[in-house]
């Protein structure tokens, strides 16, 4: 950067674009693994009338929509959204991820993703073609920023304790090795160590600003949804996070999450 400066934008150029290839042929591989799911089910005479729309890795959406010709209302039906394990096919429910749409968080990486729809009595299953990919790059930008005693990021909060909050103003959550903080300024809301009692996840709520969201429980008695200004910073602070606990032998998950991890 500062002795070739031209060569180091032209890298940045060169990963931009394998970035957008990456990413289109991710969009191909999964639209070519559903038309081979659908054929399959088509032969087995089980078609299911929903389908799960966007890209499956880390940092997009996933939508339920109806196959249906006619017009299916799936607001009013009954959703439930799971992981799987692809080796032994074990379901685990996602606490909280009940809407039509879900924004995978790093837990869920190399797992498939299952929605179960109710709709009037009608159950209906929706998976992943594959296992949700890992988002390029990722792992080695926090891998740099383990190296750092603490990592800040400009976040805004969204809610707490379940209440929306005006999301006009900026407050910065620092990452630490032993505790993490939200503060405003000079003002702390909340700063607590690494504990039991402490859940972290992405926003499970659905939305469209749930690829950015990220749930944070700091202690039983305070819970904020906290956005993040891109994917990529709201899943390396969770990773983050996750890898610090992890060393003060804690583990972070969400609501209802099984721990084994």
């Amino acid at each position: 950067m500062l002795h070739c400066p031209s060569r180091a934008m032209d890298i940045e150029n060169e990963i931009e674009v394998l970035r957008e290839q990456l990413t289109e042929k991710s969009s191909n591989c999964v639209y070519l693994l559903k038309e081979l799911q659908l054929h399959r089910r088509y032969k087995e005479n089980d078609v299911s009338s929903y389908e799960l729309e966007g890209l499956e890795s880390l940092g997009s959406m996933l939508r339920i929509v109806s196959q249906s010709d006619g017009f299916v209302d799936i607001s009013k039906s009954t959703i439930q959204w799971f992981r799987v394990q692809p080796e032994a096919n074990k379901k685990e429910i996602i606490s909280g991820a009940i809407k039509q749409s879900y924004a995978p968080e790093p837990h869920d990486v190399g797992r498939y993703l299952q929605a179960e729809i109710n709709c009037c009595g009608e159950m209906s299953v929706v998976k992943t073609a594959g296992p949700v990919d890992p988002a390029a790059g990722l792992v080695d930008y926090v891998e740099t920023l383990v190296k750092n005693p603490e990592t800040e990021y400009n976040v805004v909060v969204l809610q707490i304790n379940g209440i929306k909050q005006p999301n006009d103003s900026i407050h910065v959550l620092c990452v630490g090795k032993l505790r993490m903080r939200l503060s405003k300024g000079k003002t702390i809301i909340a700063k607590e160590f690494y504990s039991s009692s402490m859940q972290l996840c992405g926003m499970r709520g659905g939305g469209d600003a749930a690829p950015q969201a990220m749930y944070w429980q700091p202690r039983r008695d305070l819970s904020l949804v906290l956005g993040f200004e891109t994917t990529r910073e709201r899943n390396s602070a969770i990773m983050l996070a996750r890898r610090f606990a992890i060393d003060c032998n804690i583990i972070l998950a969400g609501p209802g999450d099984k721990t084994h991890w």
